[in-house]
């Protein structure tokens, strides 16, 4: 069973959501929270497996809650959507780096939904390959310098190579094709780059890439 604990102001989209989720028979919300404050302490009284996050919301704000939450190594087995009304929200890229697995708009179809929290709740980001583009084709042009990358020399030259295509938005089986070896390989060197690196998962290895200057946006002038 995948425990759920949904953050979000508005109590009828709390209701929504939970009515839906609970329909399925490995889901069930296990908490709700009315703002940030709350979700960062139901998230520690509980260990949910997913935390579904509104990220704007009065007091502490979805993002901040985020933060607190992912930088606590008790916590480090929940994971993090980021719900939004709008695509491209100019606060997603701070949650992706703060350690949000991913992000869903408010108006997502419930079958989409549970296969979301699905996802995440095993381990995997929910950053479509397409998304990827699309998120870092908008904020990439205002990010800062890219800071030195002596992190970078704790991968492999091939581990570097993978995580530069994730970032540029290839699925496992494009980046397998690409560099002539198994999809089950490239996991491997997915999962050994976020070890080295400490981060949490796909989403983070990407917004590092960017951080880093591993991978420049060129395609986008």
């Amino acid at each position: 069973m995948i425990r759920i604990l949904l953050a979000d102001d508005q109590s009828l989209v709390r209701a929504g959501f939970k009515a839906l989720l609970d329909a399925r028979e490995d889901l069930e919300v296990v908490g709700e929270a009315p703002d940030g404050a709350g979700a960062v302490d139901l998230a520690r009284d509980l260990r949910p497996d997913v935390i579904l996050m509104d990220i704007r919301m009065p007091g502490l704000d979805g993002l901040e809650a985020t933060r607190q939450i992912a930088a606590d190594p008790e916590l480090a087995g929940v994971r993090i959507v980021i719900l939004t009304t709008f695509g491209l929200d100019e606060y997603l890229f701070d949650a992706l780096r703060f350690g949000a697995s991913g992000f869903l708009l408010k108006d997502t179809e419930p079958a989409d939904l549970a296969t979301a929290v699905r996802v995440v709740a095993r381990g995997d980001s929910l950053i479509s390959p397409s998304m990827t583009r699309r998120l870092v084709a908008e904020f990439a042009s205002r990010a800062k310098e890219p800071h030195p990358a002596a992190e970078l020399d704790a991968i492999t030259q091939r581990e570097r190579e993978v995580m530069a295509l994730v970032a540029e938005g290839l699925t496992n089986d494009e980046i397998a094709r690409k560099l002539y070896m198994s999809p089950a390989t490239v996991r491997t060197h997915v999962s050994r780059a976020m070890t080295k690196l400490g981060v949490r998962d796909r989403a983070q290895l990407v917004v590092l890439a960017y951080e880093t200057g591993l991978v420049r946006p060129n395609w986008l002038t």
